[in-house]
């Protein structure tokens, strides 16, 4: 594994105050067609961190997340969860949200019934749910759309509904898995300012999967590139971030050389993955 440190500016908590949400031990994943997905994958991911995945396809990004969420098994290795409380299933209790790269909502529901769901399915009733609803969709712009269905929303909408739904529970960790990649770039660049505003204020740690490495050097306090399959972790960047980042910022200087540590990075993961 590469280490490269760009900065050591590492999200929005102090390091005093760090502790690790969760950790990847050695972590692998063969497929039941016999395909490695994962080899001897560590990764600690601390309490206040954004941390993007990037690598080129099929390097198990994907893998790795559906892991920690608990939506698959590893292989062989372990996750641990030190600050979180255990359930019966291995996985942390309500300390999780995940937003899928389709925004998965029931398309026979209200966007107030698709955010309540998962306050639902914890047996809290609708009205006293209902702050929290409003309180999520207000973030995401959507609090005048409460009535409205899927089918009436654009693609952006959906997906700021789908971050709602993975808000309303106040989770711990956030789990975003290429969430963005089929918007157009407006709305894309919208979102992600969006993201970062919900980060800032509400302090949730998050691990977001990207092919982009633009988009990954905007969002982040913490870049992990990974080598094509199986993945491994290759470079893990700690990148240096105004405190605001605008439209000001991505056309920085500063920005203009992060992208580039960020491609140059990658470029030598993937040549190191066509000769392992």
């Amino acid at each position: 594994m590469t280490d490269i440190a760009v900065s050591t500016t590492r999200g929005v908590a102090s390091d005093a105050a760090r502790r690790s949400v969760v950790s990847m031990r050695d972590v692998s994943k063969v497929f039941s067609n016999g395909t490695l997905a994962l080899k001897g994958m560590s990764l600690d991911v601390q309490a206040g961190e954004f941390i993007s995945l990037l690598g080129p396809s099929g390097c198990g990004k994907s893998t790795a997340l559906r892991i920690i969420a608990g939506l698959g098994a590893p292989s062989s290795g372990s996750i641990d969860w030190p600050s979180s409380k255990i359930n019966a299933k291995g996985l942390p209790d309500g300390d999780v949200g995940f937003v899928f790269q389709d925004p998965t909502l029931m398309p026979w529901a209200t966007v107030y019934d698709n955010v309540y769901l998962p306050l639902k399915l914890r047996g809290i009733s609708k009205a006293a749910a209902r702050e929290a609803i409003m309180d999520n969709l207000a973030a995401v712009g959507l609090a005048d759309f409460t009535a409205s269905y899927p089918r009436e929303l654009s693609g952006g909408m959906r997906m700021r509904v789908s971050i709602a739904r993975a808000m309303v529970t106040r989770p711990k960790l956030l789990l975003m898995d290429e969430p963005f990649a089929a918007l157009d770039e407006i709305t894309r660049q919208k979102l992600n300012d969006d993201v970062l505003r919900l980060w800032q204020q509400h302090g949730v740690t998050v691990i977001f999967v990207t092919h982009s490495v633009y988009e990954s050097a905007y969002l982040s306090s913490r870049i992990v590139v990974m080598r094509a399959r199986p993945g491994q972790v290759f470079a893990d960047m700690e990148i240096a971030q105004p405190a605001e980042r605008d439209q000001a910022y991505r056309v920085s200087e500063g920005y203009r050389q992060t992208c580039q540590d960020v491609s140059d990075a990658l470029q030598r993961a993937i040549g190191a993955a066509e000769t392992h």
